[in-house]
């Protein structure tokens, strides 16, 4: 794509150009010539190549990238000399930009120029959606999940995505990204998150090249805050739930777990999500016509339908035996209990079962040790996050 150049007073596309200061002008070798790429009037520019201002025989003094009705302003860097500025980001597909440069000749003579371009319409959009919600309060063992509406196939497109994602927190720990498949890409902390921490997430996914083709269509921005340490230990050879808070002992629950044949999964899991009122029916685990029975209380641990929840025909067996179909049943005081004390993401860790967790059944970062996660990731490489400021 061609750059504009402008080099003399009068002829600049959008400013002044250095116009009459009070002396009829100066000479042309005193006014700063400055370059736009894309060039104005360019209809089909490439979201993932960055927008450039070059000044020529002086220096920018300003530079300004708006889109949209609101003139929203994108980021960018000017280099150190002054001499030239670049686009931070990819820039959205199918939008319309305008740049305003100006600078300062070494004259001491000032330039104004703009360049107005519209970038391409993608043949394939990729879309996008995030977890935790905004603004909610998690639990310590809590992923940030990015989930997207077509596959990354290749390692250049997913280290692309892994680079466009910016983590900010207000306590800064190491962290790292895993593709869990070529449509989701999931952040964990190396350790539990500190509590009290508040982070955002940022993909910069508008106009990210993913694949031959293939380009993100928005940004997204994402805030949670982490809760209190909330760690479960549920021993099923002990019938028993030792629930803690911030390291103490708050509850301890008689429980009963899955029985010979329907063992419970051991491992480290999160609570997924809540739901008051379920009805459990075996036949969404293969075994139509064994059971269908409305429960209380509900927290989910696995994608396959482990739960914590109310038990109320198992009272006598709870902190005795292991009788249910796999989910840990609690009396409905001790349920409702743990319903209302657990967020989202925090952390359950069951033992003495003979059936291990099988990492993917749910959100399960934490069924990896920090060397197999990291080498989930394209690049390879720790995440720190950056200070939220």
């Amino acid at each position: 794509m061609a750059a504009v150049a402008i080099a003399a007073a009068g002829c600049s596309s959008g400013g002044d150009g250095g116009g009459k200061d009070g002396d009829g002008g100066g000479k042309a070798e005193d006014a700063v010539k400055l370059a736009i790429t894309p060039a104005t009037g360019t209809k089909q520019a490439a979201p993932d190549k960055p927008v450039t201002v070059t000044a020529d025989n002086g220096k920018l003094t300003s530079v300004t990238l708006t889109y949209g009705k609101k003139n929203t302003e994108a980021e960018g860097k000017l280099a150190a000399d002054g001499k030239s500025w670049t686009s931070a980001w990819t820039l959205r597909p199918s939008t319309t930009y305008t740049v305003t440069a100006k600078g300062t000749g070494d004259g001491g003579k000032p330039a104004t120029t703009t360049s107005t371009f519209t970038t391409l319409t993608p043949a394939k959009k990729l879309e996008t959606g995030m977890s935790p919600l905004d603004g909610e309060t998690v639990g310590v063992g809590m992923p940030v999940q990015l989930l997207l509406s077509k596959p990354v196939s290749t390692k250049a497109g997913k280290v692309a995505v892994e680079k466009a994602l910016e983590v900010k927190m207000s306590k800064p720990v190491q962290g790292a990204w895993y593709w869990i498949s070529d449509k989701e890409v999931d952040f964990r902390p190396r350790d539990y998150w500190p509590s009290g921490q508040k982070v955002k997430v940022i993909a910069h996914l508008a106009g990210l090249k993913a694949g031959e083709g293939m380009y993100g269509m928005k940004d997204r921005t994402l805030d949670f805050t982490v809760g209190p340490r909330h760690i479960t230990t549920i021993d099923a050879k002990k019938h028993r739930a030792t629930v803690t808070d911030g390291g103490k002992t708050v509850k301890t629950m008689k429980v009963s777990l899955g029985k010979p044949g329907h063992d419970s999964y051991s491992g480290t899991m999160i609570a997924q999500e809540k739901a008051a009122h379920i009805v459990m029916d075996s036949a969404t685990t293969g075994d139509p016509g064994e059971y269908r029975i409305p429960t209380k209380w509900n927290v989910r641990l696995t994608y396959s339908g482990t739960f914590v929840h109310s038990a109320p025909w198992s009272t006598d067996a709870q902190g005795n035996d292991n009788v249910s179909h796999g989910c840990v049943n609690a009396a409905p005081s001790d349920a409702k209990w743990f319903y209302n004390f657990t967020n989202r993401g925090d952390i359950v860790k069951v033992t003495g079962t003979t059936r291990q967790l099988q990492f993917g059944n749910g959100p399960t970062p934490w069924a990896k040790s920090w060397d197999g996660w990291l080498a989930g990731s394209a690049t390879g490489k720790p995440v720190t996050g950056t200070p939220l400021t």
